[in-house]
């Protein structure tokens, strides 16, 4: 259905109820290895913070089903490569962290060398001959990009521009390259990825599921994100506080738990959570006095596991009587929520009587976000035909929301 353009700009709901990706998408082995190829080996993958990369170590990493490791130099500069010797195939860093001198990369087999470019230096008792050249059996390189203390990879040869959904900028005003992981908790989840991302992306659920946040959130307890998507909202209605009375961030007594962070601009501390998406692996939260990074990692069709890092000033970590759990238990108990509505939403996908769902108006950004997992999904499998042989079979395209 075409968007009525009688719709405000302003206006964020859709005006029409549009169908939903089909259930099999969420728990089809054949879907999930599509969107690994076609998703997660193709886009920018968030796998730590810099201070999880030590100067002076290789640290094994896996995206997309891949074994790479990122390699950190003395000056902790960082390199990821594919865990591959060019010699035999073996594994260059064995452990899930190594000591690295910063200027040979080993291979434990053949004792082949590579500089920290990931060239080829030696073949050790290997004696090549005329016909073989160093120069063509360096190490497969893995793009890497350091974004605010955040480091990403991507596997692709020519990788997509690097675009956060509000901007490389959005978090300028956070000092985030200086900040420490207080606190990092991992959770199993039996439910796609995807399952997962929707239920981030309404709010429909909130004053049901999220009782404690609701109450934090006034706007929440509307089922909605934001005040625009409100009926009879217009750009002249007056604003509502972000928190409830008296509350100053996302922690259980609603106070700060150390200075403030000095360089939020006025909008910033009165918006008092800025939400940062960067699909499929991360979105970061950014409260006026720490700020919470969630991965989101695919490990099969139905099971997805969410690591959170809670980001703090060193000071703050520092401060006589911190209390970390005052912090951490807000967050902890939103994630369980919503972790156990993901697993009771993946428990019924599979009736043979429910094909695909129907979204409703206030569900505008997992419609977004089901868009975004098609038209990626096609453009992997259009440059993937482009590059087949001539007379190859082409592929089945994926299937439409509506």
């Amino acid at each position: 259905m075409t968007p009525n353009n009688s719709q405000p700009p302003h206006f964020p709901l859709l005006d029409h109820c549009p169908l939903a990706l089909e259930a099999t998408a969420y728990y089809d082995s054949e879907w999930f290895r599509r969107e690994q190829r076609g998703i997660w080996a193709r886009g920018w993958i968030y796998v730590g913070r810099v201070t999880d990369f030590p100067a002076q170590t290789l640290k094994r990493v896996t995206v997309a089903d891949q074994n790479l490791f990122v390699a950190s130099d003395p000056a902790g500069h960082l390199r990821a490569f594919h865990n591959t010797c060019r010699h035999r195939g073996s594994a260059l860093c064995v452990a899930e962290e190594e000591p690295f001198n910063g200027k040979l990369i080993r291979c434990p087999y053949h004792a082949w060398a590579y500089n920290i470019e990931g060239g080829l230096v030696s073949t050790a008792f290997g004696t090549p001959t005329a016909d073989f050249d160093k120069l063509e059996h360096g190490l497969f390189a893995v793009a890497l990009k350091v974004w605010n203390g955040f480091v990403f990879l991507c596997l692709r040869d020519n990788p997509p521009a690097f675009e956060p959904d509000l901007g490389a900028s959005i978090l300028d005003n956070w000092p985030m390259d200086t900040l420490s992981t207080g606190h990092v908790l991992e959770k199993r989840l039996a439910c796609n990825w995807k399952v997962f991302w929707e239920n981030y992306n309404e709010c429909l659920h909130c004053p049901g599921v999220h009782p404690a946040l609701s109450q934090r959130v006034p706007v929440y307890r509307q089922g909605i994100m934001a005040a625009n998507e409100a009926a009879g909202w217009t750009p002249e209605t007056p604003a509502q506080a972000a928190l409830q009375e008296g509350a100053v961030s996302w922690t259980v007594n609603g106070q700060s738990c150390g200075p403030e962070f000095p360089g939020l601009t006025a909008q910033e501390r009165a918006q008092a959570h800025t939400f940062v998406t960067l699909y499929p692996s991360l979105y970061i939260v950014a409260h006026v006095d720490y700020v919470r990074a969630v991965t989101v990692v695919a490990t099969g069709p139905e099971e997805t596991v969410l690591r959170a890092q809670w980001l703090f000033a060193p000071e703050t970590l520092n401060l006589p009587g911190f209390d970390l759990a005052n912090v951490t238990d807000f967050a902890t108990q939103v994630m369980m929520e919503d972790g156990q509505a993901c697993e009771i939403n993946q428990q019924g996908l599979k009736s043979s009587k429910f094909i695909q769902g129907r979204l409703m108006p206030q569900e505008f950004d997992v419609h977004g976000f089901q868009q975004w997992v098609v038209a990626a999904l096609q453009e992997a499998e259009a440059d993937s035909d482009a590059d087949a042989q001539p007379g190859a079979a082409p592929q089945s395209s994926s299937p439409k929301p509506a």
